[in-house]
């Protein structure tokens, strides 16, 4: 079994177009064909309900650190409950992303991504410390030509992007952000909830802007291009109002000590005439104040220019928040579960050797890349054990069904190779799991 740095276990096809893909592959016998479609139907139906189960329980635990709740509990969680319900919660979320083959993103990785020179050229900082929890993961790691502004002209860029992006964030309570002296009205999240994105086509060194606690500002190519302007600006003002200056400063001389050490720079009748030395004075904080209102004005219009660029970036690649993550996921790991079952079990009843699990692994690899002409690296262990856990019985007529055995999807002969029942035999396998889920009439 093959193992590829540069590949992921994602299939990047629908599974309705990969049951039809096996059908047209001719392997299967005409009068297997509706029953393989069949089985394929109930064993999505089957998966379904199981995934349906998984969110229920991410919506229970998710309730008390959602921050766009609008119900109430009827009594007041504990410390302990809530902490229970995180871990459950973070627990499950993870074997959900996990199912649907996403890829975690340590914390040392995102640090490293955060650090790297943003697309978007600005200066950030995000302070870990604020959350208690970061569950970070991705799929779909692709490169992408992009056209950049460098130097009045466009220049082709090659970039690293995150196709699926999936974050988790436990921010921590109020007295936390109390003790950092924070503004609580000013962040722009809620103490102690859980907030949760998912975002497509994200570059993977503008990760940062994901999180709600980014601080911009300039960098030092921006403060160049603002502050050059404005000390060129600023040099004939100041050559401008030194003559009033000096006028302003040989008056308060006059005025303490009778005379002014300016004086072969100001004439007497000028220290003497108050009311020009006042409109000079004026002149001064009006010309600064305007000075210094337009550079301010240009700061602000660059930095909502900025935020205008971050805004867009994100809100159309968003797909979902919060609660509203949680039945994407479980599409998408109900999807994934599916294909690869679906894989395993028409591989290995066309097969017409025997094959152990890294041979049929490399098999689905290859008829993937022939088929599709797409490369993959096939998670096997997943859809084996899928199988193996699904048991169910066969009872025959005459049969008492307490005395028959449970039969798995899959089972091992004594030499390591898998086998699985026939296509009759696995839909009333799995026939007979979907009679017992619900037992209240027995």
């Amino acid at each position: 079994m093959a193992v590829y740095q540069d590949r992921e276990a994602f299939i990047p096809y629908r599974r309705s177009d990969l049951i039809e893909l096996c059908v047209e592959d001719g392997q299967l016998a005409a009068a297997d064909v509706s029953k393989f479609r069949n089985l394929c139907e109930i064993l999505s139906a089957y998966y379904h309900f199981n995934l349906h189960q998984q969110l229920e329980l991410l919506k229970s635990n998710y309730a008390p650190f959602n921050p766009d709740a609008d119900t109430k509990f009827r009594n007041e969680l504990t410390t302990d409950q809530k902490a229970n319900m995180q871990a459950q919660l973070v627990t499950v979320f993870e074997n959900i992303l996990t199912q649907a083959n996403y890829i975690r993103l340590n914390k040392k990785m995102l640090q490293l991504a955060v650090q790297e020179k943003s697309l978007i050229e600005l200066k950030t900082q995000i302070d870990f410390a604020d959350f208690d929890q970061i569950v970070f993961y991705y799929r779909g790691d692709r490169k992408q030509k992009i056209l950049v502004k460098k130097l009045l002209k466009n220049v082709e860029k090659t970039i690293q992007v995150f196709e699926r992006v999936v974050l988790l964030l436990k921010s921590k309570n109020y007295r936390y952000f109390e003790s950092k002296n924070s503004s609580i009205k000013n962040l722009n999240f809620k103490p102690g909830k859980i907030y949760i994105y998912f975002y497509k086509n994200i570059p993977k060194y503008d990760l940062e802007f994901l999180f709600p606690n980014i601080k911009i500002s300039m960098t030092w190519k921006d403060r160049l291009l603002f502050g050059i302007p404005a000390v060129g600006a600023g040099i004939p003002l100041v050559l401008k109002i030194i003559p009033e200056l000096l006028a302003i400063v040989g008056v308060i001389l006059f005025v303490f000590f009778g005379q002014s050490i300016l004086v072969k720079y100001i004439s007497q009748d000028q220290v003497r005439n108050i009311m020009p030395i006042l409109v000079a004075f004026l002149s001064l904080i009006v010309g600064l104040g305007g000075f210094a209102f337009r550079q301010y004005n240009n700061y602000k219009n660059k930095k909502i220019k900025f935020q205008k660029e971050i805004t867009d970036t994100l809100f159309f690649r968003n797909l979902a928040n919060n609660a509203r993550v949680f039945s994407s996921l479980i599409d998408e790991a109900e999807e994934e579960e599916c294909k690869e079952i679906i894989l395993v079990y028409y591989h290995l009843m066309t097969s017409k050797t025997p094959v152990n699990p890294e041979q049929l692994d490399d098999r689905i690899e290859a008829w993937m890349e022939e088929k599709f002409g797409t490369k993959i690296d096939f998670d096997i262990n997943g859809p084996l054990r899928n199988l193996e856990a699904i048991r169910g019985k066969i009872v025959k007529e005459g049969e008492a069904e307490a005395s028959t055995p449970e039969i798995p999807l899959l089972t091992y002969d004594n030499q390591g190779f898998c086998q699985v029942p026939s296509l009759d035999d696995a839909k009333t396998i799995v026939d007979y799991v979907w009679d017992n889920i619900f037992l209240y009439a027995k």
